[in-house]
């Protein structure tokens, strides 16, 4: 079973532990990817019902846990392939975020520019539902709905929008 690496409130790595097993005092690491096109909007995906963290709300583009011996960059460009097709990308790191609530982890985003159209993207259907370019100010409508984007991008996107 894969392990996910915890941290301190300095995000230092302190333990790492079994998907599953962490408790509310546990802090991890998190890798999130905000996308922008040339028109200045933002993709987001809607996350897979099936999962266990905020299924069905709106997301980052692509977000992942990180894993026992794997660094923010390494997760980010694993999970960017994984979640949503693409390869050879190289994402900007930007800010570090602590989120306490409801999940307890620091999330490195990262920024991408890309102008591709929604149906070239592969996406993990089991991870994501959904893709939709947004304009920033229906992005500031959608977060006014607390149950329709997760905590930490409605953070994000109140703070760095």
């Amino acid at each position: 079973m894969e392990k996910i690496t915890i941290v301190n409130e300095k995000d230092e790595i302190i333990d790492y532990k079994e998907r599953g097993t962490l408790t509310k005092n546990d802090i991890y690491r998190v890798a999130g990817l905000w996308i922008e096109n040339s028109k200045g909007q933002v993709l987001l995906a809607k996350r897979a019902v099936t999962k266990k963290n905020d299924p069905g709300m709106w997301g980052p583009a692509v977000a992942g846990t990180i894993d026992k011996g794997e660094s923010y960059e390494q997760n980010i460009i694993k999970e960017t392939k994984e979640e949503i097709g693409l390869t050879n990308t190289n994402p900007k790191k930007v800010v570090k975020q602590r989120v306490k609530s409801p999940h307890n982890h620091f999330t490195q985003w990262f920024l991408l520019k890309i102008n591709k159209p929604l149906n070239e993207f592969k996406i993990k259907k089991d991870e994501v539902a959904e893709l939709k370019w947004f304009s920033k100010q229906e992005l500031k409508e959608l977060i006014k709905d607390d149950s329709a984007v997760v905590h930490s991008m409605k953070i994000f996107i109140r703070e760095y929008l």
